[in-house]
C-alpha cells in the first residue's frame, strides 16, 4: 500500500515561486501514484513513497529557486533521481554528526533539583569502573565525563562503591566524581561530613596513649576513614578494635567528597529582533543608544555556552547587567545591513541563519567568515525556516541535524545553539534538539530569568519594531 503524506500548512509569506524543476517532481507524484492504481496488476509497494521521500521532495521544491549553474543528483531510496544546487546537496537521511559531546551538554543543562541525593557526576574525561577497590581488579564498565553514578559507600578516601545506571555494581576512584549541589545545599552537604578525618599517609600508627612512645596497639592504612571521638591539635582519640587508641593528627586530613557548586537560576534577557518583520532593523539601531547608556554587558549566545560548560569545573558566573542581542532571520538580501548596523555600533550579537540562506547564490562561505572574523556569533536558525512544532519526527530531525552539519561546514566551527523558527519548541523539539548535538535552544517567552533545566528552551523578548526604548529597558531590567 501506498504511503502518503501531508505537509504542514505555510505561511503565505513562506510560499516561493517554484522552479521547472519543482514542477517536474510534482507531475512524477502523480505519475507514479496514478501508475499504482492502473490494471497492470503490478505490485503497487515497488511504487510506493516513504514520508521521508516526500518529506525530501518538498524540501528541493523549496529549495528550487536556488538551483543555479553547479547541479548534482541525489537518488531517493525509491530510486527517483533529483536535481539539486550543488551547494545544497539534499541527504537521503539525516547527515553524521560530532556528537561526542552530546553526554557533556545533558551534564550541563542537569541542575542540582534534578539529581538525587548520592548522585555524583564523573569530572574526568573518562573513569573505569573495577570489580575491587582496587587499580589491578578486572573492569567492569568505562563512563565518560558528565556521566552519572549513585554512590552506595566510600570505602575509604580514595575509592567509592557505586551502582551505574544498569543497575550494575562496582567501585570507582572518587576523586574523579564531584555532587552537583546548589549554593543553599553546600552547607549543609559539608554538614554530613564534620568530623570525618582520613589517613594521608601511606599508614598510621594506634598508640595505647596519646605518646609517641606508648604502646603500639596497630595501625591504619592509608586512605583509611577515622573519626575522632575527640582531638587535639597533635592527638585524635579514636575506636580501635573494640579498644580505645590515640594517632597522630599531622596524618589525619578532613575528608570531604568533591562538590559542584551549580547556578541553577539565571538572569540574562535575549532581546530577539527578527529581520523578516518590517522596521526590526532600524529598532535595534534606535534601540542600542539606550542600552548603552544604561551600562548594559553585551554578551553573544556561544559566550553564554562557554560560561556554562566552565561551571562544569569552577564557580563563575555571569558579568553584571549581561543582555543578548539576537538577530533571526538573516538572508542573503539582509545580511551585509544587519552586520553593518551592528558593526557601527560595536556591539557583538547572535545571528541565527536558516541554512537554506547558504550557496554561492546566497550567504557565501567568505561572508561567514567574515562576519566570524567581526566578532559576530553565527548559529542555527533551522532549515527552512518552518516552524519545527508542526512537522513529523523524521522532518524536525532533518532539519535540526542538516542546518547544524551545513552551517559547520561554511564556518569551519562547532554550531551549539539553534534559534528555533518562529519561536516554535517544545518538548519534542526540545529533545530532538538535544539528540542532534545542540548545547541551548532559543524560543520566545516574555521572561528574562530561566532555570538549568530549561537550556533548550530559553524565553526571549521578542521585539517589535514599534517598541519605545523604554520598553526595551523595561524588558532588560524588569517592571
Amino acid at each position: 500500500m501506498s504511503r502518503y503524506y501531508q505537509p504542514p500548512r505555510r505561511s503565505m509569506a513562506a510560499v516561493t515561486t517554484r522552479s521547472f524543476i519543482a514542477f517536474l517532481l510534482i507531475a512524477s507524484f502523480g505519475i507514479l501514484f496514478a501508475g499504482c492504481g492502473s490494471a497492470s496488476q503490478v505490485d503497487e509497494e515497488e511504487f510506493s513513497f516513504t514520508a521521508e521521500d516526500l518529506a525530501r521532495f518538498r524540501e528541493l521544491a523549496q529549495q528550487a529557486d536556488m538551483v543555479g549553474s553547479g547541479t548534482t543528483v541525489a537518488e531517493t531510496s525509491s530510486g527517483v533521481v533529483m536535481e539539486l544546487a550543488a551547494e545544497q546537496k539534499l541527504p537521503t537521511e539525516p547527515p553524521v554528526l560530532d556528537l561526542s559531546l552530546v553526554k557533556t551538554y545533558d551534564a550541563v543543562r542537569t541542575g542540582p533539583g534534578l539529581t538525587s541525593k548520592d548522585t555524583y557526576q564523573v569530572t574526568n574525561e573518562f573513569l573505569n569502573v573495577r570489580s575491587a577497590p582496587n587499580v589491578t581488579s578486572s573492569q567492569v564498565a568505562r563512563l565518560l565525563r558528565g556521566e552519572t553514578v549513585t554512590v552506595l559507600e566510600f570505602m575509604d578516601a580514595a575509592w567509592a562503591k557505586v551502582r551505574l545506571a544498569d543497575n550494575r555494581e562496582g567501585y570507582i576512584s572518587q576523586r574523579y566524581i564531584a555532587k552537583i549541589v546548589s549554593e543553599e545545599q553546600l552547607k549543609k552537604e559539608k554538614e554530613a561530613f564534620a568530623g570525618q578525618y582520613y589517613v594521608n599517609f601511606g599508614f598510621v600508627n594506634v598508640r595505647k596513649g596519646a605518646d609517641s612512645d606508648s604502646e603500639k596497639l596497630g595501625e591504619l592504612p592509608g586512605q583509611a576513614f577515622v573519626k575522632p571521638v575527640s582531638h587535639d591539635e597533635n592527638w585524635a582519640r579514636i575506636s580501635f578494635q573494640g579498644k580505645e587508641g590515640y594517632v597522630a593528627m599531622q596524618y589525619l586530613s578532613p575528608f570531604l567528597p568533591n562538590f559542584l557548586v551549580r547556578q541553577n537560576t539565571f538572569t540574562l534577557p535575549i532581546l530577539h529582533y527578527r529581520l523578516s518583520q518590517q522596521g526590526s532593523l532600524d529598532a535595534l539601531v534606535r534601540h542600542l543608544p539606550k542600552l548603552k547608556a544604561e551600562g548594559v554587558s553585551f554578551i553573544t549566545m556561544d559566550e553564554f555556552a562557554d560560561l556554562l560548560l566552565k561551571q562544569q569545573e569552577k564557580d563563575i558566573r555571569l558579568p553584571p547587567k549581561a543582555v543578548v542581542i539576537a538577530v533571526s532571520d538573516i538572508t542573503a538580501e539582509n545580511v551585509r545591513e544587519a552586520s553593518d548596523a551592528l558593526t557601527a555600533a560595536s556591539v557583538k550579537a547572535t545571528l541565527f541563519i536558516p541554512s537554506k540562506e547558504l550557496g554561492l547564490s546566497g550567504i557565501t562561505e567568505k561572508t561567514l567568515l567574515t562576519l566570524l572574523a567581526n566578532g559576530f556569533d553565527l548559529e542555527s536558525g533551522g532549515h527552512t525556516g518552518d516552524d519545527l512544532r508542526s512537522l513529523t519526527n523524521a522532518q524536525v530531525e532533518l532539519e535540526l541535524t542538516q542546518s547544524r552539519k551545513l552551517l559547520e561546514e561554511y564556518t569551519h566551527g562547532k554550531v551549539r545553539i539553534v534559534g528555533y523558527p518562529e519561536g516554535g519548541v517544545n518538548e519534542r523539539v526540545a529533545q530532538y534538539a538535544a539528540q542532534a548535538g545542540y548545547l541551548l535552544g532559543v524560543g520566545v517567552a516574555p521572561d528574562r530569568s530561566f532555570q538549568r533545566e530549561q537550556l533548550l528552551r530559553l524565553p526571549s523578548f521578542l521585539v517589535s519594531p514599534t517598541a519605545t526604548d523604554q520598553e526595551v529597558l523595561t524588558m532588560v531590567k524588569g517592571s
